[in-house]
């Protein structure tokens, strides 16, 4: 890999956080928040891929689907992660207010699908024996910005994740900054055809206030090196080495992970 033109593509990628940010309030059709939980497979759990995707695939129609307050529901699988049993679950909302009460209207559409109270608690620990008692929830706000997926999510997909830890430089400039990531918006991510869908999100609850979320869609693995490749093609013709170094300054660095998109 290019060390140095990927550190400086995931700079310049990451400035458009500060841009959207000042835009937010000005988008109302997008959801407002996404919630993040991150999860680990039972070890000890006598359940398959094929019982897994099943059990979930029928609370998904039962439950998730009939909640009015989830604009959106997916689970993820580890690729090339820390952990190699971790599992995400990610959903949408349109507000704050939104993620209080879906879980109280998921409790009552549970009963309509199981009205019997013994079966609903038997398919309830049969799902959640997937999983191990430990995990964590982190909950982001969107931002606009985003290249919207045009078509169905498919088998083989994959969910590239960077997490960015923003700076705050004393001399740094935000007219420098907007400038730059409108450049970037317009004539790098939204022109480069193996990102399918681009989602930016920042920190709104959760361990790190610092946290810029970007959710790139990709095909296949093999997009995701055409990815890189092509940002770097695009941002020569865009910017300057010295534009490029600019933005070092206001990011402290970022990790890099990639789940397979599951379609139940």
């Amino acid at each position: 890999m290019k060390t140095t033109n990927r550190i400086i593509t995931s700079i310049l990628i990451a400035i458009l956080f500060l841009l959207n940010t000042m835009s937010f309030a000005q988008e109302n059709e997008r959801p407002a928040y996404v919630t993040v939980t991150t999860m680990y497979w039972n070890q000890d759990s006598d359940m398959n891929a094929k019982e897994w995707k099943a059990i979930e695939k029928e609370y998904m129609d039962k439950v998730t689907s009939k909640n009015e307050y989830v604009n959106s529901a997916r689970y993820y699988m580890h690729l090339m992660t820390d952990n190699s049993n971790e599992v995400l679950y990610v959903q949408s909302y349109k507000d704050w207010a939104a993620i209080e009460k879906a879980a109280e209207r998921n409790s009552e559409l549970e009963k309509e699908a199981w009205p019997d109270a013994d079966a609903r608690k038997a398919f309830l620990k049969k799902m959640n024996s997937a999983y191990a008692p430990m995990h964590s929830d982190e909950i982001y706000a969107t931002l606009p910005g985003a290249k919207v997926l045009e078509s169905e999510v498919t088998d083989g997909m994959i969910l590239y994740v960077r997490k960015n830890k923003r700076a705050f430089p004393q001399d740094g400039s935000w007219d420098e900054l907007k400038g730059l990531a409108e450049r970037m918006e317009q004539n790098v991510i939204h022109k480069n055809e193996f990102i399918k869908a681009y989602y930016p999100n920042m920190h709104a609850w959760g361990s790190d206030k610092r946290d810029f979320i970007q959710a790139f869609y990709l095909d296949s693995m093999d997009d995701m090196e055409k990815m890189f490749d092509k940002n770097q093609e695009l941002m020569k013709e865009e910017f300057t080495e010295e534009e490029g170094k600019t933005m070092g300054k206001y990011f402290e660095g970022h990790g890099d992970y990639v789940y397979s998109v599951v379609v139940l």
